[in-house]
């Protein structure tokens, strides 16, 4: 079995290049079928959610390709089917953005229900308000759904929840739409506005981006053109916090600062020192940490995938701190793992309450999503002894080569193919 092993690392220090935004990349991708010609992005991340839409274009007949500098050609000229293979669609959670992006020019797309990062269920009820009110009708199967439009229209949305998935998947489906539309209540994620920010450049008609309220006016036609995704602000936040946890000197470059103003406040309050520059923040901690409290929200409130990881920091912080999750209240899957690792922390629905100052030991944990596995991957630097953490390819999905980036900041970190006894005890690698 495939694990990531972490040999207690109790300072780092060190510079970490960050990556393109996995959940930006994500939208982008699907937003260049959009266009009437080739598309070229930078940043695109080489995650194993990459992997999987190249395999999902190839079979409906998108051009998609990586090329030796990183960059990624996307051609949607040659589409000659808009149903996406149930298993691998479902597979990750934003294959819905391919329904916004396709359904103005083919009338006719069809998906696996949303999957991914396996910590709650996540609702698709405000996409489907969006497009029904679009003029979009929805049919439902055992693994897949259809949306059918004979022509979508214009229409005012209003979103009864802040959702950044719903904002983006329904600015890509009135971006071709007759008409306008006006998206109220939206979400103002760094996310919204760089797929905005690219679809204005290929022609479309946007206006109202990271703010409540976003209008745009459907266009006929899109040309090619090229962008670069903005930086991976929760990778980049997942790092400073390292250098709380473990005490030490963390640099992470090729930032938007203003995009972690949440993190970076939360970071000052406990006693993290950090220094902005503009492109590159670096956090100093001598280990010594207060206790505080986070409530998740929406941007630009503290970040539903950053919880996790301040968690783990805050096991090691002075006194007891609370963790409210009022985005997803079921996020928690890490705490078990924690508490195995010797962690005191006490659950009340979508609360956590962290008792500081655990000694936490090595054992063998389970990552069940992507950040859940960065925690343990923090909670490993301090752990004594030798902590093995499973389910990596959750953290893959999100993390190109999550060991050459720890092992930038000093962390002894390595991935190894161990086999485990029937009393969950490591017997060794497998040769």
């Amino acid at each position: 079995m495939k694990a990531i092993r972490v040999d207690y690392s109790p300072s780092v220090n060190g510079v970490v290049q960050i990556p393109g935004s996995k959940n930006s990349s994500l939208a982008l991708l699907a937003a260049a079928c959009l266009s009437d010609e080739t598309i070229t992005f930078q940043g695109i991340p080489n995650i194993a959610d990459f992997r999987v839409i190249s395999e999902m274009g190839k079979e409906v007949g998108l051009n998609m390709k990586r090329e030796r500098n990183g960059e990624v050609s996307i051609d949607p000229r040659s589409i000659f089917s808009t149903s996406f293979d149930p298993k691998k669609s479902s597979s990750f959670r934003t294959a819905y953005y391919f329904i916004g992006a396709l359904l103005a020019k083919y009338g006719k797309v069809s998906v696996g229900y949303p999957g991914g990062d396996d910590f709650v269920s996540r609702p698709i009820d405000q996409h489907i308000k969006a497009f029904e009110m679009m003029g979009a009708t929805f049919t439902y199967h055992q693994d897949y759904y259809e949306v059918e439009a004979k022509e979508l229209h214009g229409a005012t949305v209003y979103f009864d929840t802040i959702t950044s998935g719903a904002t983006i998947n329904a600015m890509l489906a009135a971006v071709r739409a007759k008409g306008e539309t006006v998206l109220l209540n939206a979400a103002r994620d760094p996310e919204v506005i760089d797929t905005a920010i690219f679809l204005n450049k290929i022609g479309a008609d946007i206006s109202g981006a990271g703010t409540d309220t976003i209008r745009i006016t459907g266009v006929t036609q899109l040309q090619g053109g090229s962008h670069r995704v903005i930086p991976d602000r929760l990778i980049a936040g997942s790092f400073l916090i390292a250098a709380g946890v473990a005490g030490g000197n963390v640099t992470v470059t090729d930032v938007i600062p203003e995009h972690l103003g949440s993190c970076i406040a939360k970071l000052e309050e406990v006693g993290v020192e950090i220094d902005v520059q503009d492109n590159a923040i670096t956090a100093r901690s001598t280990g010594k940490l207060a206790a505080s409290r986070i409530r998740t929200g929406m941007y630009p409130s503290f970040p539903t995938d950053l919880q996790q990881p301040m968690t783990t920091l805050f096991t090691q912080a002075e006194g007891k701190s609370i963790v409210a999750e009022k985005i997803y209240p079921n996020r928690f899957k890490h705490v078990g793992q924690l508490r195995k690792m010797g962690a005191d922390i006490r659950m009340r629905t979508g609360v956590a309450f962290v008792k500081g100052k655990s000694s936490l030991q090595g054992s063998i944990v389970m990552a069940s999503d992507i950040r859940a596995g960065i925690s343990l991957i923090l909670a490993g630097m301090v752990a004594k002894g030798t902590t093995y953490i499973t389910g990596v390819e959750h953290i893959e999905r999100g993390y190109e080569d999550v060991i050459r980036a720890f092992h930038s900041i000093g962390v002894q970190i390595k991935k190894e193919d161990i086999q485990f006894g029937l009393d969950n005890q490591v017997l060794g690698e497998v040769k």
